[in-house]
């Protein structure tokens, strides 16, 4: 009876574990040239693997049944220490290099590609966003705009933007599925990634990277808008958003998850984390009393300690949000 199930039971785990696998399958609706090549890359790697697979069972099946043990199988010639196949033996080992090389020059050539902004519009000048996380949000910083965003970044349609991505204390991987990505973050340095989006729309960003109990909210909208609405965005964030002062982007070096926020000016002034390394980050904690045991974990019973000077800035953090559309 077991037998009998036995198949049937490991095709349905098969098809059970292809989704729990952690895969993101909105990769495969790019929305982006970057999120295109990637998952044509992928596709292709799929396609030719299945094509190898499909080759070694065919091969496999014909030699288990060719030289099956059976009763009129001639065994006068057989010879256990006979002579390797010299042609054998180089097929074999030229085989792997033909596989190893049709999987390794699309990859490279894709890696050089990406490295520059879209060639579809590459007479626009990419508008510069500094991407930066900290446990557990993620800060937009739009220098040449003058203009900060928490958990949110707007960018307009068939544009080139290049991210410039950091992090204010552990490692995180920022990703947009369906626009492309993804790349790390890390304290004290910046790593470049030219991102496009070709249609309006709002898309899931995120941190793919595990960095504690909160990892799982670490996330951001993505919101491409046509030009006119993002021109117009810029225009009335510079004149109504609250500016963001330096007690309150304290709070945001906090470990926590927060709502969506709008300044008309960025932290750049007060900390560039891209030479930084984490110092910051630490002594702001420190300063409000908050620390990580011998595994990483916070305290919880240590809380965050307010001057009373620094009060109505706590409350600031809170309320001081801007409509961003």
């Amino acid at each position: 009876m077991f037998q009998k199930m036995k198949l049937p039971l490991i095709g349905v785990i098969g098809f059970i574990s292809l989704f729990l696998t952690g895969c993101d399958y909105a990769m495969f609706d790019a929305k982006g040239p970057v999120a295109e090549t990637q998952r044509d890359l992928i596709m292709y790697s799929v396609w030719f693997m299945i094509f190898i697979m499909v080759v070694v069972y065919v091969l496999f099946a014909f030699v288990l049944v060719k030289y099956r043990d059976r009763k009129d199988f001639n065994l006068k010639n057989y010879d256990p220490h006979m002579h390797g196949s010299t042609k054998l033996e180089i097929i074999w080992t030229v085989i792997p290099i033909i596989i190893v090389t049709a999987l390794a020059v699309p990859n490279a050539k894709a890696l050089y590609d990406l490295v520059e902004p879209p060639k579809s519009t590459s007479d626009k000048e990419p508008i510069v966003i500094h991407a930066t996380a900290a446990d557990w949000k993620w800060i937009f910083s739009y220098p040449e705009e003058n203009i900060e965003t928490i958990n949110y970044v707007n960018v307009p349609e068939d544009h080139p933007i290049l991210f410039k991505v950091t992090a204010a204390d552990s490692m995180a991987s920022f990703w947009v599925p369906q626009i492309g990505g993804q790349i790390y973050g890390m304290p004290g340095m910046v790593n470049k990634l030219y991102l496009q989006a070709d249609e309006p729309g709002e898309y899931e960003g995120r941190n793919s990277n595990f960095t504690g109990e909160k990892m799982a909210h670490h996330t951001f909208r993505f919101v491409a808008l046509e030009e006119e609405d993002y021109q117009k965005w810029v225009k009335e964030t510079k004149e109504n958003a609250p500016a963001l002062t330096e007690p309150a982007y304290e709070k945001l070096m906090l470990p926590g998850n927060v709502e969506e926020m709008t300044f008309s000016n960025t932290h750049l002034d007060i900390v560039d984390h891209g030479v930084d390394s984490g110092v910051y980050a630490m002594s702001i904690r420190e300063k409000y009393g908050v620390t990580k045991d011998a595994h990483g974990q916070r305290d919880d019973q240590k809380k965050v300690v307010c001057k009373p000077s620094d009060a109505h800035d706590e409350e600031d953090l809170e309320h001081e949000s801007h409509a961003h559309h």
